[in-house]
């Protein structure tokens, strides 16, 4: 494969990438515009995050938009702006997300804190895997989304059940869509990736990138590599591009072989 032909992976593909502006969706944005992709829209909350990485990629490929995936008529308006303005959407990387405010365990779960992780994550999931996939339906597009799901999405968890549920969540609706919509072409996957040094996950643990990797290294096969979030986008792309052309319905894990004690 030469490098031309690498490049163009995603040639001429609109692209949505929802939680774009910072973490895994900021690399994925870059790594997108990079292999081709006519235009890479980002929607975030971070307007001022969202419009440096825009101009930074390039207004003349990327554009940002506001939009709080936990408002469905935020997510249809961006997608509906998105193929009135470039005419069809190709690909939906549906990544924004959240982590629990506190440990969560059952026994002590707040309900109020368990309401928003999940109309973040499930609830703003599934809008816009509706909306992206009604645009690609009516547009007679084979497209391909692709969900931010988590190692948390298949096994249980010792804190975090609020988000460990999420996840679970995340890997029903890919599971089910992915069935739902291959009639029409349309491929729906998710990658899970193990904890990541992202912004908002050092945020939570109040720890640099380094340190996150360190956190989880002791419990991977994969030893004196530390995950990066070049590496969970360099599974979407894989996802998103035909490279995956018969793939449907997969949860990719980019965990290091990931084995919890």
């Amino acid at each position: 494969m030469t490098d031309s032909t690498v490049s163009k992976r995603l040639d001429g593909k609109v692209v949505i990438i929802t939680g774009g502006a910072s973490g895994i969706g900021e690399a994925t944005a870059h790594l997108f515009a990079n292999n081709g992709a006519r235009v890479v829209v980002i929607a975030d909350i971070q307007d001022e995050l969202g419009q440096r990485v825009t101009t930074s990629i390039g207004l003349h490929r990327c554009t940002y938009i506001h939009c709080d995936v936990t408002d469905e008529e935020q997510v249809k308006s961006m997608v509906d702006h998105t193929v009135q303005t470039y005419g069809r959407l190709d690909i939906m990387f549906s990544n924004a997300g959240i982590v629990s405010p506190t440990n969560q365990t059952i026994l002590e779960l707040s309900l109020i804190a368990f309401d928003r992780l999940l109309a973040a994550n499930v609830r703003g999931m599934a809008a816009c895997v509706k909306h992206a996939a009604r645009a690609m339906v009516d547009g007679g597009v084979k497209g391909s989304i692709v969900c931010t799901a988590s190692v948390s999405a298949s096994m249980g968890s010792r804190k975090g059940t609020d988000y460990c549920m999420s996840k679970h969540a995340v890997l029903g609706l890919v599971r089910s869509a992915s069935r739902q919509l291959g009639e029409y072409g349309i491929r729906v996957n998710c990658v899970s990736p193990l904890g990541v040094g992202t912004p908002m996950l050092c945020t939570a643990y109040q720890m640099e990138p380094e340190e996150v990797e360190k956190v989880f290294e002791p419990f991977t096969s994969l030893k004196g590599v530390g995950l990066k979030v070049n590496y969970v986008a360099n599974a979407v792309l894989f996802l998103a591009s035909d490279d995956s052309a018969f793939v449907t319905g997969h949860d990719l894990l980019v965990d290091g072989g990931y084995h919890p004690q």
